[in-house]
Parts: C-alpha cells; sequence; structure tokens
C-alpha cells in the first residue's frame, strides 16, 4: 500500500520503460581499467548536478523570503526527503530492472520540473512541499543509479576509489554551487533573483545529461524482472550490512548542517564578510579541502583498511561540528575552521562508508543496495531535520551543532566497538599465514 499522497504503485509507472533512451555503445571494460571515457563522463556529470542540486542550499532562504522560520525549514526539507524515502525501494528495483543509465536520465528529468514548478510560488502551502519533494526525489534517482552505475563499472578491488574518484565531482560542484547562488540572490533578495536561481539550476542540467548519452552499458550490470516491494525487503534482509547502517545514517544527519542549515544560520547570527560570500567561504573550505583529502588518499581504505578510515573520518566530523559554536558575528572568518573539518570528515566518511554498506550486495541487486544505503541516509537527514530545526528555535544553533557531533562520536563508537571481532579475525589470519 503506498502512503497517502504518494502514486499508488511507481512499479507500474516504472514497467513501461523498458526501452533504452542511450545507444548501445562498446561494454564498460572488467579487467583492471577505471579511468576512461565512461568514468569520465560519470565525472563531469556529476559535476554539473552537483551544481544544480548545490544552487539549493539557499532553499531555506527561499522558505524565508516567503515567510518561514527555521523550524518551518527543518518540516519542509524533511518532508520533502519523506518522498525520497518511501520511493528508494522501488528506485533501486528500477535501477537493477531497466539499467542505471536510464534512471539516471529520469532523475535529471525529475529535478528539473521540481526546480521550474518553484517558479510558480509566491506563498508557503502545499506548493513548496511538491516541489522540494520532487528535487529530493530527481537527486533521489540521480545519486542511486549514479552509485550503481559506477560500482559496476569499477572493478571489484578498486571500488572504493572509484566512488572516491566520483564524489571528488561531487566537492567540485559543491565549491561551485553555493558560491553562485550568492552571487545570484545578492544582498537585497527579490522574487526575480529567486527566480534566476531555479532557471540557473535547470540549464544547469544541460550538459549533465547529453554526457549520460556517452556512458557505455558496465559489463556487470545485470537486469532483473521483479519489481516486487517484497523481493526488496527480502533482498534487505539476506544482504543486510550491519553496523555500519547507523554511520550512513548519522552521515545523513550531518549533512543537513551545510545543506539544510546553513544559510539560516549565516543569516540569524548575523556572519557577514566585506566583499566576500559567507556561503561561499564555507563551501570553498569544506569542499576544496575535501576534494583535496579524497584525492590524495583515494587508495587508502583500500590498502590500510576502510573501516579505519571511517573512524577517523567520524571523529574528525564530529569535531568539526562542536567548532561551529565558536563562530560569531564578532569573526566571521571562523567559519571556515568548522568547514575544514567537516570537509575532511565527508571526504573520508562517504565512500568508505558506501563501499562498506554495499560490499554484502551481489552485483545483480547491487541497484538495491544503492537504493538503501541512500534510504538510511535520508532517514538521518528526514529525522534530524525536524528535530534539529527545533532544537535551533527553541535552545539556539550552538546545541544544533553539538548534537551532530555528539552523534558522530557515537556512533563511530559503536561501529568501532562492532569492528573489534572482524580486526580480531584478520589479525588471527594473517599470523597464521605469516607461520605456515
Amino acid at each position: 500500500m503506498a502512503p497517502a499522497g504518494l502514486p499508488a504503485a511507481p512499479s507500474s509507472i516504472l514497467v513501461t520503460l523498458h526501452f533504452d533512451v542511450f545507444l548501445p555503445s562498446e561494454t564498460s571494460c572488467p579487467v583492471n581499467r577505471l579511468y576512461d571515457r565512461s568514468f569520465a563522463c560519470a565525472f563531469f556529470s556529476q559535476i554539473g548536478f552537483v551544481l544544480a542540486n548545490t544552487l539549493m542550499t539557499h532553499y531555506a532562504r527561499w522558505i524565508d523570503f516567503l515567510g518561514g522560520d527555521v523550524e518551518q525549514v527543518g518540516f519542509i526539507m524533511g518532508a520533502g526527503s519523506l518522498v525520497g524515502l518511501f520511493l528508494r525501494p522501488w528506485i533501486g528495483q528500477c535501477i537493477d530492472r531497466i539499467g542505471a543509465r536510464n534512471v539516471w536520465f529520469l532523475g535529471y528529468v525529475i529535478f528539473g520540473i521540481g526546480a521550474a514548478a518553484n517558479l510558480g510560488l509566491t506563498e508557503l502551502g502545499v506548493g513548496i512541499y511538491i516541489c522540494r519533494s520532487l528535487l529530493i526525489l530527481g537527486a533521489a534517482f540521480v545519486f542511486s543509479s549514479s552509485l550503481a552505475y559506477i560500482t559496476h563499472h569499477a572493478p571489484p578491488e578498486r571500488r572504493t576509489e572509484a566512488i572516491g574518484i566520483l564524489g571528488v565531482g561531487g566537492f567540485i560542484g559543491m565549491i561551485l554551487g553555493p558560491a553562485l547562488g550568492d552571487l545570484i540572490l545578492g544582498e537585497t533578495r527579490s522574487t526575480a533573483n529567486f527566480q534566476t536561481l531555479f532557471v540557473a539550476a535547470v540549464a544547469s542540467l544541460a550538459i549533465p545529461t547529453l554526457l549520460l548519452f556517452f556512458l557505455a552499458p558496465p559489463a556487470t550490470e545485470v537486469r532483473q524482472s521483479s519489481s516486487r516491494l517484497s523481493d526488496f525487503f527480502r533482498t534487505i534482509v539476506r544482504c543486510w550490512p550491519g553496523t555500519i547502517v547507523l554511520v550512513v545514517a548519522t552521515f545523513g544527519l550531518c549533512m543537513t548542517v551545510p545543506f539544510v542549515f546553513l544559510a539560516k544560520y549565516i543569516d540569524e547570527v548575523g556572519l557577514s564578510i566585506s566583499g566576500v560570500s559567507e556561503m561561499g567561504l564555507f563551501f570553498f573550505c569544506y569542499a576544496g579541502w575535501g576534494l583535496t583529502v579524497r584525492i590524495s588518499s583515494r587508495k587508502i581504505p583500500d590498502r590500510l583498511g576502510r573501516r579505519k578510515m571511517l573512524l577517523v573520518g567520524c571523529v574528525v566530523m564530529g569535531s568539526g561540528m562542536f567548532l561551529f559554536p565558536w563562530v560569531d558575528a564578532g569573526h566571521p572568518w571562523r567559519l571556515a575552521a568548522p568547514a575544514l573539518l567537516c570537509g575532511t570528515g565527508h571526504a573520508l566518511m562517504f565512500h568508505t562508508a558506501t563501499s562498506l554498506f554495499l560490499h554484502t550486495f551481489p552485483s545483480d541487486v547491487r541497484g538495491v543496495g544503492s537504493a538503501l544505503s541512500l534510504m538510511v541516509l535520508d532517514i538521518g537527514t528526514i529525522a534530524g531535520a525536524p528535530i534539529l530545526g527545533y532544537v535551533a528555535f527553541r535552545f539556539g544553533y550552538d546545541w544544533l551543532f553539538r548534537s551532530v557531533g555528539l552523534a558522530c562520536f557515537v556512533s563511530g563508537t559503536v561501529y568501532a566497538i562492532s569492528s573489534v571481532p572482524v580486526w580480531k579475525a584478520r589479525f588471527q589470519a594473517a599470523g597464521e599465514g605469516a607461520s605456515s
């Protein structure tokens, strides 16, 4: 039974998509080669989409412009994510059924419709919930399918590296999008400024969409015929990834800070730097430094251990959150400090957590695994946005950041404890190998 307000049977819609909108070019090479034309197209497509998506980091200001407060920001953002959460099971099965490239294309279309629909809004109401839901749903299609595509494309031993380098494209988009949004909106924001913002988001999808037509179908991609929800949950039970679920959900909670509350926080605290975009400064430090860390450490997880690198990321991300209360209107440049630490945490956490999450999912259900990992991330955002909005409204932003930082430390501790048996088994196996 579909949730109220959602299509009764999304699978019946997806069942009609048995065509392939892309020309069947040569199959992606399954050997040890990773960086080829298809990877380059996926990488640059990712940059363009994340640029469009991070233009929406200013969405809290759009809600504020229409008369909302920080609590309403939390609810509208959380409600939008709820739609993506409910539809993720069908998104995953759709990927396994009609192919990642087709679902990727569909995601761009949905996101573009969601951005354009904001042009018709004049006040808070049902319309803004629909628009936000379309944006989230489009992003859900895009990120689930791009993740599935790249894990099919990459050799198994280089999967973490592939996810990480694709994420570098995301970091580049993050550097550009928020700063461009600040440039478009300016100091005194009008309806025309916001309309330009949404038009820019739609226009930014043009090149990423064209690049999808040059992606070769991965050799390991196996299309399934099942689209029943029961099969999705049976696959989850069979391939359950363990306590990594808690870490991914916590990462989703962390993402509410830069992508939901940051713009509103900057405005309400009164951070102002003459001649400098405060959002641009944050994301330049966050994504620029994160990009550097991600590239320089791209081979470390597969050599020294994904779990260890992930735990370092949890500690660094949590520490960055605890630096936000150090920022105030008198010292706006201090915003760079939490940005650098949180960007480092992001660079260390996301691809390692995702790789560990997908480890238990075989190739034929990789789409389900990708959808589930992002579904768990959504749960962190959905549960976190309204609660953190309430915390900020009642107790101030400092306690919002402390709450997120504490969650990072707790989830990291739980995952470290659950990893002890794995490390012991590996240590014993290494000892036995050395003595034989």
